[in-house]
């Protein structure tokens, strides 16, 4: 069973060249991976280099924030 405070979580990479290019609709969409870190051992954001199928070609991918999904029980 997990702990509530697992030093492993599951991050969501976002292509860095598709999200400022989204602005002037240059490409049909925004290419993202999703991986595994640390945060112990990489406290900082992290950025790899990825193949973005909408750019055709590698471009540098930087971790975005994850958005928590609220719900209310009525």
């Amino acid at each position: 069973m997990a702990k509530s405070g697992d030093i492993r979580v599951t991050i969501t990479l976002e292509c860095t060249s598709c999200t400022q290019d989204s602005v002037y609709k240059r490409f049909p969409g925004i290419s993202r991976y999703t991986t595994r870190k640390n945060r112990r051992n990489t406290p900082i954001r992290l950025e790899s280099n990825k193949f973005c199928p909408y750019c055709y070609k590698h471009t540098i991918h930087g971790e975005i924030k994850k958005e928590i999904k609220r719900t209310t029980h009525g």
